[in-house]
């Protein structure tokens, strides 16, 4: 199964998963009449909705490039992250509202036993689909299953926060903790949709990211072949699962065309070994150059010019230059 298409299917489970856990915490708010556990619930209405986008997003990523979007349609996913956070953003200031009201108004809470149970399944739900998200998510790379999973995490988290405090308000029958937990859930709740509304612009305006670009440079220094004098210009575009790579790669200027071409493909092959299949990989070959021989550790050559005098470990500060490099 192609990962466009598994991502689909585990985000259409995970939005049918959501509609019935939101159903349920609306069942245990009407129960105990709890501010807290209404908090839980609105949270859940933001995972339906961000299910629903998410959805559709994935939908969009699994159509094949076309003249009019010719890198895919993988940035979807960026836009669908970017309208979730806003949700969240959106459910956590609507809890702070709700927390203040309450404490103004003084409902009663009944119920309590029953509302505990059914909140606590979900967030035993919640864990293990949110578990399952982000695995999926960082083997496929992508950030609407990911974003979906650390909300449902979270998700998770708060739920048995709130469940804590409403078993202390059962034993201590301290009513105004539940507008306390919520006021203070409803802070998390806006700190994560700012989270992934940070991630999401970050993958619109291709943003460097830095973690990935440590990764490759770590598998590039480590299986340097000797042709690969010299790699520089490197730039890499996330388009939803599918990462763009392109850089220049320096071999000897004696290869031929057949013999350039197999470098270009095993610097292909040692990539997709560590990213897997979803990779584009654009190189340009220069030809070396009288001052690459300063820098070029092949011990085979039979033209150089002048004799070693550095190794070029390629680093985050040199190899995104656009500019051959040169002993210092």
């Amino acid at each position: 199964m192609q990962p466009a298409q598994q991502n689909f299917r585990v985000q259409l489970w995970i939005t049918i998963l959501s509609v019935v856990l939101f159903a349920t915490k609306i069942a245990a708010y009407y129960l105990t009449n709890s501010l807290a556990i209404l908090t839980d619930a609105l949270e859940s209405i933001v995972n339906v909705l961000a299910g629903f986008i998410g959805l559709y997003s994935l939908y969009i990523v699994t159509k094949p490039k076309d003249k009019d979007h010719p890198y895919g349609h993988g940035k979807a996913e960026f836009v669908s992250a970017a309208a979730e956070g806003t949700l969240i953003i959106a459910a956590g200031c609507l809890i702070i509202y709700q927390a203040i009201t309450s404490l103004l108004q003084k409902k009663p809470i009944e119920s309590l036993d029953t509302g505990l149970i059914l909140v606590a399944i979900t967030a035993i739900i919640n864990y293990a689909a949110g578990y399952a998200c982000i695995s999926i998510g960082k083997k496929n790379k992508s950030l609407a299953l990911l974003s979906s999973g650390k909300h449902l995490q979270l998700d998770t988290y708060t739920t048995f926060a709130i469940v804590a405090a409403l078993v202390i308000i059962v034993f201590t029958h301290l009513v105004w903790l539940d507008a306390v937990v919520a006021f203070a859930v409803s802070l998390l709740v806006l700190h994560n949709g700012y989270s992934i509304i940070r991630a999401s612009l970050a993958g619109i305006m291709d943003e460097a990211d830095i973690e990935l670009l440590e990764q490759l440079l770590a598998i590039l220094n480590n299986n340097r072949r000797e042709n690969w004098i010299d790699l520089h210009n490197l730039r890499v575009i996330k388009y939803g699962s599918t990462l763009h790579v392109d850089c220049h790669l320096t071999v000897p200027w004696y290869l031929n065309v057949r013999e350039a071409h197999d470098e270009v493909e095993a610097l292909g092959k040692l990539i997709r070994n560590e990213f897997g299949d979803s990779l584009e990989l654009f190189v340009h070959t220069d030809a070396c150059l009288p001052f690459s021989c300063s820098i070029c550790t092949k011990k085979s050559c039979t033209v150089r010019v002048q004799p070693i005098k550095e190794k070029i470990v390629w680093t985050l500060d040199n190899i995104i230059l656009d500019q051959k490099h040169r002993a210092y």
